[in-house]
């Protein structure tokens, strides 16, 4: 619904994966998501089944429901938090930073909420499952593709593939037109042999870099 955006919470961290890993930046988690509703229940029958990530409702830290002016401000105050007063260095260096997730943000992000966070100066980076067409004015796109999901996105800045998926095209993968290719073992039971397998992977394509979850390392949400 376009000018009202149902966020599950909000925060200043650093960035722990990906090309963009351990810049300093605000999350914004949008609630829902197309390819799982979020309830355990339903999981397995979900096109994706791994998500590690709780987006259903309002109710996290910095959640609630915003217009596009307010959601900007809030995530302006967010980056505030903690500047200290020689922060100031070059453009863009100093620019603030946001970024977009879920859940599957695309499902809500439009171009008033991107006016609004660009009238603040931020640059605007997106996490999306690359199912949903990209919002014109969004400054880094990072694409995790999910088996099964047809993909409306065919270039962006980084795709950031969970590891291990089954039936998951890597050769059509490796046709986009992406700056950075990321592969990122999945956290689960077998997380030990999925950074293996990750490694592994790299290892035989090198187009591809391994990327990990430093923020859950050292305790960063």
């Amino acid at each position: 619904m376009s000018g009202s955006y149902a966020v599950k919470e909000s925060f200043l961290t650093l960035q722990g994966e990906g090309a963009q890993a351990g810049r300093r930046a605000v999350f914004i988690r949008f609630s829902g998501c197309n390819l799982w509703n979020g309830l355990e229940r339903d999981r397995m029958g979900a096109v994706c089944q791994f998500c590690d990530t709780d987006f259903v409702g309002l109710g996290g830290d910095g959640g609630g429901r915003f217009t596009a002016s307010q959601l900007a401000t809030h995530a302006k105050n967010l980056w505030r938090q903690g500047l200290c007063e020689s922060a100031s260095l070059p453009a863009p260096a100093s620019r603030p930073f946001v970024v977009l997730t879920g859940g599957e943000p695309l499902l809500q992000v439009d171009t008033d909420l991107i006016q609004a966070l660009k009238s603040h100066d931020f640059i605007i980076a997106v996490e999306t499952n690359g199912t949903r067409p990209m919002i014109e004015g969004i400054d880094w796109v990072c694409m995790s593709p999910k088996a099964g999901a047809a993909l409306a996105l065919k270039k962006g800045n980084e795709i950031k593939l969970i590891w291990p998926q089954t039936d998951i095209d890597i050769e059509a993968l490796e046709s986009l037109d992406f700056t950075h290719y990321l592969i990122q073992p999945m956290d689960n039971d077998e997380a030990r042999q999925n950074l293996e397998e990750a490694v592994a992977f790299v290892m035989q394509r090198p187009l591809w870099r391994l990327s990990l979850q430093t923020h859950k390392m050292i305790g960063l949400k």
